[in-house]
């Protein structure tokens, strides 16, 4: 009788991946990016704060990662210090005032591959100029550097200018994110121009060191937002150029909603949890569901140094039970398993302000639409909107959408910031940071330990993810406990967010930890 055989599972990744932890005792910083990792240390080393820096690093990863944030982008920040009061920097997204739901015809089809919600004729509101929101990032990094920075704008603007003036790294990973996103980017010319030389994704030599290519216009925009000043982009020559490329391309995006783009300042939600404070993003964020998971994990088992088994499960079920009040009370955000690419940052200075900053174009690459004139990637925030008519989250003129990001700042026993972190992923940011809280704030892992221990995920109200380098007991009693999706931690296909970490000892000592998985991420101390 022939050999009867059963191929395993593929194993996508046969290594043992680390990444360090970064230590020290003054400013550190943690960034999806290294090379904006960097700016923000040369900040900080010019005299920079923890604010100067923040703004700095997010310019930097404008031009150095540019398939997850950029000028054309949106966010929220958490802001805190000693002596400050704790804010919420809120950049979040609003519509353009000539959104109308109208041009957004449903086919009669639900979206069976990424998306959970009615389809849209032409996926108009995931890619292309109707799925532009108002560009708010600049606003956002222009108001924080405005209330808390210290040095000149044209100097905290410096690392971004040379970065893009050098221009993107063309290796590996550059050629996987463009090539995720090439089916559309061909779409637009300016796009396809920079990102599809030859119609095809930018790829690494096979042997020797990575070469640089420009995108577009961006550079020439960063020089003048040094010149002019941050306002430029909303009311000065970027902004024409921005207003006159999305008329052409048939947005509806006008210089109205440039100019009256603003970033605002709201007091964090402060919560007691587990002796210390939690300081919560204001406004349209994951911060109720957040504070509802951690009342439900409340009497949870925080005993040992790790989660057990028990904890793990009495976790997904309140991450189902609070997605699930979510959903009905507040509508929902991106589809589940949209492949969004949001960047987070986190900084502290020497004197102990702490930067928590999530930005994002919303799906990998935005809404694929490189303006010419600015070279600006423009989101594709739209997609945040409902499709459906009546919904809480329904497409309308100005509006602002609900979102998943959740930076985070936690107090010590005594009320002074500690610890400071957030993830990137769009519905899987709210278990990560839970998960990464919990390990070094509950049972006092070290980050590092911390950042390499498997997680699960929760993304809705039924189902879970799970690591499969969780213990045979942990996913047993989450596959009696229902539906269970067993999977490699991996770069790529991205099955959890991308956390970051800092955390001040109580000696004042600094820890650092960026996301393991992601392979360009980095924290670095101040020397």
């Amino acid at each position: 009788m022939p050999l009867r055989y059963d191929p395993p599972a593929h194993t996508t990744q046969h290594w043992q991946l680390t990444k360090p932890a970064a230590h020290g005792r003054r400013g550190m910083v943690a960034s999806q990016s290294r090379a904006a990792a960097e700016a923000g240390i040369a900040i900080l080393e010019a005299g920079g704060n923890a604010a100067d820096a923040a703004v700095a690093m997010a310019f930097a990863l404008a031009t150095v990662e540019p398939w997850n944030s950029g000028l054309g982008g949106i966010g929220f920040a958490q802001v805190a210090g000693p002596g400050m009061k704790p804010q919420t920097l809120d950049f979040g997204p609003v519509s353009p005032g000539g959104l109308v739901a109208a041009a957004f015809p449903m086919t009669g089809r639900m979206k069976q591959d990424l998306f959970s919600w009615p389809e849209i004729e032409g996926d108009r509101n995931i890619h292309g100029p109707l799925s532009f929101v108002i560009p708010s990032s600049v606003a956002g990094y222009a108001a924080l550097h405005e209330a808390h920075g210290r040095l000149p704008a044209a100097d905290v603007l410096a690392p971004a200018v040379a970065l893009a003036k050098r221009g993107l790294a063309q290796d590996w990973f550059t050629t996987l994110k463009i090539a995720n996103a090439a089916s559309t980017l061909r779409l637009y010319p300016e796009s396809a121009r920079i990102y599809l030389p030859n119609g095809l994704p930018p790829v690494a030599p096979y042997q020797g060191a990575p070469g640089f290519f420009r995108q577009g216009a961006l550079p020439d925009t960063l020089e003048q937002l040094a010149r002019a000043g941050f306002r430029d982009f909303y009311e000065g020559e970027v902004a024409q150029a921005i207003a006159q490329d999305v008329k052409e391309v048939g947005g509806v995006l006008s210089a109205a909603d440039l100019a009256g783009c603003r970033a605002r300042f709201l007091p964090a939600v402060e919560v007691p949890w587990r002796g210390r404070r939690l300081l919560l993003s204001n406004g349209l964020t994951a911060t109720p569901t957040f504070r509802r998971v951690a009342e439900l994990m409340a009497e949870a088992d925080w005993s040992g140094a790790a989660p057990s088994s028990a904890w793990t499960l009495q976790f997904v079920r309140a991450m189902q039970t609070a997605y699930a009040e979510r959903l009905a009370g507040l509508g929902d955000t991106e589809p589940k398993g949209a492949e969004t690419c949001t960047t987070h940052l986190t900084v502290c200075d020497a004197d102990g302000m702490m930067v928590s900053m999530t930005t994002t174009l919303l799906s990998s690459m935005g809404s694929r639409v490189v303006l010419p004139r600015s070279g600006v990637l423009m989101n594709n925030g739209v997609m945040w909107f409902d499709p459906q008519p009546g919904s809480p989250n329904a497409i309308a003129p100005s509006k602002r959408p609900l979102t998943n990001m959740s930076p985070v700042i936690v107090t010590d026993a005594a009320g002074v910031p500690a610890i400071a972190l957030g993830a990137s992923g769009g519905r899987r940011i709210l278990a990560a940071v839970f998960q990464m809280l919990s390990f070094v704030a509950g049972f006092g892992m070290d980050p590092e330990a911390a950042a390499h221990h498997p997680r699960v995920d929760v993304s809705g109200p039924e189902g879970a993810t799970a690591d499969r380098r969780l213990t045979e007991e942990t996913l047993a009693a989450l596959a009696k406990a229902g539906p269970l999706t067993t999977v490699e931690h991996a770069v790529l296909p991205v099955n959890f967010a991308c956390p970051n970490l800092i955390a001040i000892g109580p000696d004042g000592a600094r820890t650092g930890i960026s996301d393991a998985m992601s392979p360009w991420s980095a924290a670095l101390p101040q020397g």
